[in-house]
C-alpha cells in the first residue's frame, strides 16, 4: 500500500502487475469497502496487467475530510461527497499512474461500477475513453429521488422526513457507530453472500477498522444524503464505450432482472453474465468462477455490439 496526494488529501493505493503490461486494469470499490475487496482477485489479474486499486475518498485508509451537503455552505476542507467527485479521483488516478493507458479497464462493484460510469463518461468527454467498463453487481440506487415514484405509498408519505434526519450529524454519528460493528457487519454479510463463502476474520476486519478512523462518519453522511445524483441508465443510455456486466443472480440489494433489462436496452453493452447463487460481491464470495472471467475480458474485450 502506498499513499498518493490528490488535490491535498491522502489517497490509499496499491499498484501491482508490471508496469509495462499493454492492459492497465482500475479496481473501484463499493460502499463501505476498501481495496481489500479486492483481496482474492488482485494476485489473479495483476498477472496479465498493471493494476492500480484505489480507496475512494472517504473510504479505506484514504482521508475523510469533513462533508458538505447540497445546499450547505462548504467550510475549510470540507467536500461534498458525489459521484463527479469520486469520478474525478478515478479519471485523475487513471492519468496520473496509468498515462501510457494502452487497453485501460475500469472495474468496479456496487456503488464503485457507478463510479466507473460516471469516470468513463468523462473520460469520453476528454476524448481517452477507456477500452471498457465492468460493472459487477452495480448498485440501482433505489432511493434516488428520480426513483421515487417506485416507493411504496408509505415510503413516499415518510420521505420528507427522512431526508430530513439523515442529514443531522447528532443522528448520523451514533447510527454509524451502531452499524459499524462487527456483528452487524457480519449480519450484512451473510445476506451479501448467500453462499456464506469467504466470510471470514478478514473480511470483518477489513470492513470494520475503515469505520474506526477520524472522519468515517463523514463520507457516510455524505453517502446516505445521495438523493439526486447519477442513475447507471442516463450513462448507459448515450454511453459509447463498450460495457459488461457480472451479476450475482441472488444479490438481495441489486436486482438481477433490472440488470437483464439494461442488457436488453442499451447498446454499449457487451455482455451479461449472472452467476448462479451468488450475492452483491461475487469478486470476493466466488474468485474461482469470477477471475477467470475478469480475465477473460481484459485479455480480449471485443469490439462494441452493434
Amino acid at each position: 500500500m502506498a499513499s498518493w496526494n490528490w488535490r491535498g488529501h491522502n489517497i490509499n493505493f496499491l499498484r501491482a502487475g508490471r508496469s509495462d503490461q499493454p492492459n492497465k486494469v482500475l479496481l473501484i470499490h463499493g460502499f463501505g469497502a476498501s481495496i481489500g475487496h479486492w483481496r482474492q482477485n488482485i494476485p489473479a489479474l495483476s498477472e496479465q496487467a498493471d493494476l492500480i486499486a484505489l480507496d475512494l475518498l472517504g473510504f479505506g485508509a484514504s482521508d475523510k475530510p469533513r462533508s458538505h451537503l447540497a445546499n450547505e455552505p462548504a467550510t475549510a476542507g470540507s467536500v461534498r461527497y458525489c459521484f463527479d467527485l469520486w469520478a474525478e479521483q478515478v479519471v485523475d488516478a487513471a492519468q496520473y499512474f496509468l498515462a501510457d493507458r494502452g487497453q485501460l479497464h475500469l472495474i468496479g462493484n456496487s456503488i464503485g461500477a457507478v463510479v466507473a460510469l460516471a469516470a468513463a463518461k468523462r473520460m469520453e468527454a476528454l476524448g481517452t475513453a477507456p477500452t471498457q467498463v465492468v460493472l459487477i453487481d452495480c448498485a440501482q440506487r433505489t432511493l434516488d429521488d428520480k426513483r421515487a415514484a417506485q416507493l411504496s405509498g408509505f415510503e413516499q408519505t415518510t420521505r420528507p422526513l427522512t431526508k430530513q434526519l439523515v442529514r443531522q450529524r447528532w443522528l448520523i454519528s451514533p447510527l454509524f457507530q451502531l452499524l459499524a460493528q462487527p456483528g452487524f457487519i457480519r449480519q450484512v454479510l451473510n445476506k451479501a453472500y448467500p453462499s456464506g463463502a469467504n466470510i471470514d476474520a478478514d473480511l470483518i476486519e477489513l470492513l470494520h477498522k475503515p469505520s474506526t478512523t477520524p472522519g468515517a462518519s463523514e463520507s457516510f453522511r455524505g453517502f446516505v444524503n445521495l438523493f439526486n445524483d447519477y442513475l447507471a441508465p442516463e450513462i448507459l443510455a448515450e454511453f459509447k464505450t463498450p460495457v459488461r456486466m457480472l451479476w450475482g443472480e441472488k444479490d438481495p440489494w441489486e436486482d438481477v432482472v433490472e440488470a437483464q433489462r439494461w442488457a436488453e436496452d442499451f447498446a454499449c453493452i457487451k455482455e451479461l453474465r449472472v452467476l448462479p447463487g451468488l450475492g452483491h460481491c461475487p469478486h470476493d464470495e466466488a474468485p474461482e468462477i469470477v477471475n477467470p472471467i475478469l480475465k477473460e475480458w481484459i485479455s480480449a474485450p471485443g469490439p462494441p455490439k452493434n
